[in-house]
């Protein structure tokens, strides 16, 4: 599971697909969950969880 900013989707689900080889599953966080959750890449505010 990859925490992400807008800006690094793109990134985060090529990594998904290169590591296990599977369609990624793409979900926006909800407000109780991005409280405190930064992007894996950068330090913004991570907006999208991309999951295998």
């Amino acid at each position: 599971m990859i925490y992400c900013c807008i800006e690094h989707v793109e990134l985060a689900m090529d990594i998904i697909v290169d590591e296990y080889e599977v369609a990624p599953k793409l979900e926006q966080l909800t407000a109780q969950q991005n409280l405190s959750t930064t992007c894996e890449y950068c330090d913004k505010t991570a907006e999208y969880i991309v999951a295998n």
